[in-house]
């Protein structure tokens, strides 16, 4: 339960409203130099709170290492990282004990547990416990860097409001250090006006609205993955799926490619000026066999719209048995779309660091590098 990864182990623990949350990492190779600037800088690309369109809630989502790091740099022990809560008001769900919100984890868990869980803020299945994977994905971004490997995502659609798509052949690690910088992560500027704009208009109206991101890879090598169960897709679809409110995941040109003919869908291989096998053409998002090509990763996740939302709502009460309304308090994303760019790179950036080494040699010496 909430663990995942073969070489790499994750495992994430914490509930949205109690003392804190984070993540133990297994296996991580020894004498990695951590830059805690840029994890910092990660952790306030997701952080709430930062403006308008977000949840109010002020968390400055420092981490706090209790081992694993020396000096500096990983020890090749667990890594066991946590993020204290500060700003709880859990009174705020005191009157929605009982009353399960419709679009959330509330029934579910009920039936799961007994009534036991801890329902505040949605406890365990929360969007807050997508912190320690933004933290996680951070030191797997700065290793992956090691061997020129960026991962990156931006905003690709809010409703029917469209970002220009990431080049599937030509992306370029440029482009994805650009967006981090972001705090609106799109490619076009004006497209993510009329985004922000939206999500303003929905929030006025106590509704929300979902939306989808595109991650793109650059530089990954060919023959990571496996065929059947070990593909790169269920590796990657597996870990994105554990994001709450993730709905859908395609790779390439995804469910376009149905309607596609052979002759349009297969990628031409094709050399490139340095004599490497690449392809003319990327419908297949980098992919193959369910093992990596050598060409850009490009997969999009589909995000539905927060469940927490001001309308008063048709749900059932589990104490009294009885129908009821609800009108969901507190504070709430109008649009999460914006802070799981972060998430999803972060997601994705964990798998393929797994994979990487699970594929690597173990004479790898990671700490050979500039500070």
């Amino acid at each position: 339960m909430s663990s995942t990864g073969k070489h790499i182990q994750y495992h994430i623990f914490g509930e949205s409203h109690g003392k804190g949350i984070g993540i133990v990492i297994k296996n991580l190779p020894p004498g990695v130099y951590i830059d805690w600037d840029q994890i910092q800088i990660e952790m306030n690309r997701r952080r709430p709170g930062q403006s308008s369109l977000s949840t109010a809630r002020a968390e400055k989502d420092q981490v706090e290492i209790l081992s694993g790091i020396f000096q500096g740099r990983t020890t090749g022990t667990p890594l066991c990282a946590i993020i204290f809560n500060t700003d709880i008001r859990s009174k705020d769900y005191d009157a929605i004990k009982n009353t399960i919100r419709p679009g959330h984890a509330d029934y579910t868990a009920y039936i799961k547990y007994g009534g036991f869980h801890d329902y505040r803020g949605g406890g365990h299945f929360s969007g807050r416990l997508t912190a320690p994977i933004v933290f996680a994905g951070a030191v797997a971004k700065q290793i992956l860097k090691k061997k020129k490997i960026y991962v990156g995502a931006h905003i690709y659609q809010i409703e029917n409001i469209y970002d220009q798509p990431f080049d599937p052949v030509h992306l370029q690690a440029e482009q994805i250090e650009k967006l981090r910088e972001k705090a609106f992560s799109v490619i076009d500027d004006e497209k993510g006006n009329q985004m922000k704009k939206r999500i303003s208009e929905i929030k006025k109206e106590k509704d929300s609205i979902g939306g989808v991101v595109e991650v793109g890879v650059t530089s990954l090598p060919a023959g990571l993955g496996g065929p059947i169960f070990d593909s790169v897709e269920s590796a990657l679809a597996s870990v994105l799926f554990g994001i709450p409110a993730v709905k859908g995941i395609e790779f390439g040109s995804g469910f376009q490619i149905a309607q596609m003919k052979g002759s349009e869908a297969n990628d031409p291989f094709v050399l490139d000026e340095q004599g490497r096998i690449q392809t003319s053409t990327n419908h297949n998002g980098g992919i193959l066999g369910g093992i990596t090509n050598g060409m850009p990763l490009i997969c999009r996740v589909a995000l539905k719209p927060t469940p927490s939302i001001g309308k008063r709502q048709k749900t059932v009460n589990i104490q009294t048995s009885s129908m009821e309304e609800i009108e969901i308090q507190g504070r709430h994303d109008p649009c999460i779309v914006p802070r799981a760019v972060p998430v999803i790179e972060g997601a994705t950036a964990m798998v393929l660091l797994d994979l990487l080494l699970e594929n690597g040699k173990q004479e790898d010496r990671w700490w050979e590098d500039e500070r």
